[in-house]
């Protein structure tokens, strides 16, 4: 599906059926570098199940025109546009890692608007490592290769794809080389620059889930803890073994947390 918002052409994914705004909508934000494909397996189920699915890839990322959005705060009032664009009043949102604090300023900006959300490998702040920003902006291989080694819990790099004969630091390493130039460098200055992040999840008042991979290095267990804390009433699942790309190592079990978390009453 391609959409309009502030002037720019934005490819979404619907989840293998026809937009519908009348439907429950959930919208799946993803992580710096990445794009809309993160979110193929439970983008498909809630489409298919009820909802209505925009998965869309940002500014500057994957099928969607650019520039590169930058700030947290500026890719938070995109997705309020992106509603607008696609007529919807209310959402839920899912977001992954940079994706996740993007749900957060949105939520907490406009909480008539938004609610629930599912905060996937989130935390307050999103410091990047000096040398992994530089090689993002001179080097990009280097980059996706930084990326992928500490993304992947140990177990993935060895093996333990639940899609056998896939392998999964390849289909990482696959996934970020889609990046457009600039875009990565882009989006991870913006995470650098996110300082407003305890604020804003003090502030978040809707059903929140705040879904934590047991052996992630790049938002470790408890630094998802500390973002579940500030947010009141949220429920936390931990998801053992998992790394940061959750949505690979362990589909199954994030689709599953959602399903659940839905299912309990967290309303669109």
């Amino acid at each position: 599906m391609e959409l309009t918002v502030d002037g720019h052409k934005v490819y979404a994914a619907t989840g293998g059926k026809p937009f519908d705004p009348t439907k429950p909508a959930v919208i799946f934000i993803h992580g710096a570098g990445q794009d809309h494909t993160n979110w193929q397996l439970p983008a498909r189920w809630f489409a298919w199940n009820g909802y209505t699915v925009l998965a869309p890839d940002l500014p500057g990322h994957g099928h969607s025109e650019g520039p590169a959005l930058p700030t947290i705060d500026a890719m938070a009032q995109w997705v309020v546009h992106l509603m607008d664009a696609a007529k919807l009043e209310k959402a839920a949102l899912v977001g992954h890692s940079m994706g996740g604090g993007i749900a957060v300023e949105a939520a907490a900006a406009n909480p008539e608007r938004i609610t629930p959300v599912a905060l996937l490998g989130t935390s307050l702040a999103m410091p990047v490592n000096e040398a992994l920003l530089t090689a993002a902006r001179d080097t990009p291989e280097q980059a996706h290769e930084m990326i992928t080694s500490w993304s992947l819990a140990p177990r993935a790099k060895v093996g333990c794809n639940p899609a056998p004969g896939l392998w999964m630091s390849g289909g990482v390493m696959a996934l970020l080389a889609r990046n457009r130039p600039g875009s990565l460098h882009a989006a991870f200055n913006a995470c650098n620059l996110w300082k407003t992040g305890p604020e804003a999840a003090a502030r978040v008042r809707c059903p929140t889930l705040v879904l934590i991979g047991g052996s992630d290095s790049m938002t470790p267990p408890k630094i998802g803890r500390q973002l579940a804390e500030k947010v009141a009433g949220s429920h936390t699942v931990v998801i053992p073994g998992s790394g940061h790309m959750m949505m690979y190592e362990a589909p199954d079990a994030v689709l599953d947390a959602l399903i659940a978390f839905f299912r309990s009453g967290a309303k669109t």
